[in-house]
């Protein structure tokens, strides 16, 4: 299974105890997933279709807990996806039905429903723990999460602009920072900041899978610490080497030009050192020194020599 899959897997196993929140979570799944039938005769029937055997089995938990509806489902096999399945719950009475629709707030005032649902009545999302079984009814419904071990990304894909904006909206008192961006007909609410990510799935109750990706998440901060360690460390070795090549260039040149006896004493016994040491640090060559001397004052002297070398460079060139 997917992370995903098993986010899902572990949100279709949560439900709570207090009937607004089962409420605010089925009618977050029959917004992004769910259709309202009316037949020639004005009978309402509700219908979700979901590709996840978890979501339907959570669906048919909810209307049962929290309505004592008996709904019917069917398994059919995806047509573009052929070891797929499609779940189809359907509750055909229209008793039922309306009673569902008016638990929701989906019945306009004059008593009839859109047959596309878009906006769920804030009266049922006014808690916040209904805003949490929302976003986690959501998730289920239109929601998918990416490997952590990949990268950070966390999306609900809403066939509606307002939808979207509604679902933004309830993040944001939540604290979480969702983006909206429109992909071919479909608007995707997406999370891509690892933390948000993980305060999401704190919200909705999937405490395993916030565990587990918090350890992914751990290990890759571990993982980018020593990498970064690493990347340091063989800067400064390549800036060491750089330097020490070019103090034995400079070296080299005031011995072809005016010999290094021609140099003060302490610089004199500072080049010897380098051409003899050249893969030493300035650390070790202050420490052969008699008496010793510390990194700066070595570097003070090899600066010296390059400033001579300097000089004899331009006399020469003049």
């Amino acid at each position: 299974m997917s992370f995903s899959s098993d986010v899902k897997e572990e949100l279709s196993r949560q439900c709570s105890t207090a009937r607004h929140c089962q409420m605010a979570e089925l009618a977050a799944i029959i917004s992004m997933c769910g259709d309202v039938l009316i037949s020639g005769t004005d009978r309402y029937s509700v219908k979700i279709h979901t590709e996840n055997v978890a979501v339907a089995r959570k669906c048919f938990t909810l209307l049962k807990k929290g309505f004592n509806i008996e709904a019917e489902i069917v398994i059919r096999r995806n047509r573009y996806l052929k070891k797929s399945n499609v779940y189809l719950i359907t509750v055909f009475s229209h008793e039922d039905s309306i009673r569902l629709l008016k638990a929701m707030r989906f019945l306009k005032a004059d008593g009839t429903v859109d047959e596309e649902i878009v906006l769920v009545s804030h009266l049922v999302v006014q808690r916040n723990c209904c805003k949490r079984a929302f976003l986690r009814g959501a998730f289920l419904a239109a929601g998918s999460i990416s490997a952590p071990e990949k990268f950070y990304h966390l999306e609900i894909v809403c066939d509606r602009e307002a939808k979207a904006q509604q679902l933004q909206q309830i993040m944001t008192v939540l604290g979480i920072e969702a983006k909206i961006v429109s992909r071919k007909k479909h608007y995707v609410v997406y999370i891509k900041e690892g933390s948000q990510i993980v305060d999401f799935l704190a919200l909705t109750e999937a405490n395993v899978s916030l565990m587990n990706l918090e350890n992914i998440r751990i290990l890759k901060e571990m993982r980018n610490n020593v990498n970064r360690k690493v990347n340091c460390e063989a800067a400064n070795i390549n800036k060491t080497v750089s330097a020490a090549v070019k103090q034995i260039e400079d070296i080299h040149y005031i011995q072809e030009q005016i010999g290094l006896d021609h140099l003060p004493e302490g610089l004199e016994e500072i080049a010897a050192l380098r051409l003899e040491y050249p893969e030493a640090t300035l650390k070790e060559l202050g420490m052969m020194l008699t008496p010793c001397v510390g990194k700066s004052g070595v570097n003070h002297r090899l600066r010296k020599i390059s400033d001579i070398a300097g000089k004899l460079k331009e006399n020469k060139e003049e």
